[in-house]
């Protein structure tokens, strides 16, 4: 399992299917895409484990365009009361696909 820290600004993605995510900077991107093909679970997407303001929950990273989106849940984005355009500190453990 590899441990990352970042900041991003969260966005709002209109796409199919409106969702709220949180970018992972290139420099963690490179190493994630690394290790993919051991912790994948398909389509690309990596299971992780994120906290924001000491709220943990579990996620799989999205990709798209060369790097990586952390989803945020309703129940994450209620809970910290975050919404497109607030800046959050990251900590993001990748863990193994439960198969």
């Amino acid at each position: 399992m590899s441990e990352f820290q970042f900041e991003a600004q969260i966005i709002h993605w209109r796409g199919p299917s409106p969702f709220f995510f949180a970018p992972v900077p290139p420099h963690c991107g490179e190493e994630i895409r690394q290790m993919s093909k051991f912790v994948t679970y398909g389509w690309g997407m990596i299971p992780v484990e994120a906290t924001i303001r000491g709220f943990t929950f579990s996620s799989s990273l999205f990709p798209k365009n060369e790097g990586y989106l952390l989803p945020l849940k309703d129940k994450v984005r209620r809970e910290l009361d975050l919404t497109a355009g607030d800046m959050v500190s990251v900590a993001m453990t990748v863990r193994s696909a439960q198969r």
